[in-house]
């Protein structure tokens, strides 16, 4: 795998958590009757991503895990614990996924 650039790796990390389970998990679906209780641009998900349920709070490129009770920030993080992946593989997989 070629190395990326330091600006191409921020746009990966910048990216819309919401944008990244669309384009890479198998299934994902917004929850529109959720309610946030403090920030009002946090949505709910749901997701499904190798075989794995996923109840997600999702605003702008962070997330959290609730069932898990974890979370990250940046799109490379997120495909790293949805799917289990190294941050090498996160990568390729981002770089597969179409986002322009």
């Amino acid at each position: 795998m070629s190395r990326l650039s330091q600006e191409d790796l921020e746009k990966l990390r910048n990216l819309a958590a919401a944008r990244v389970v669309c384009a890479c998990a198998t299934h994902a679906k917004r929850d529109l009757t959720f309610e946030p209780t403090t920030a009002s641009e946090t949505e709910r998900w749901h997701v499904n991503a190798g075989g794995r349920e996923f109840e997600l709070l999702l605003r702008g490129p962070k997330f959290y895990d609730t069932r898990a009770k974890r979370g990250g920030g940046g799109a490379l993080d997120l495909v790293m614990h949805i799917y289990g992946l190294s941050f090498t593989e996160a990568v390729a997989l981002l770089k597969k996924a179409e986002f322009d």
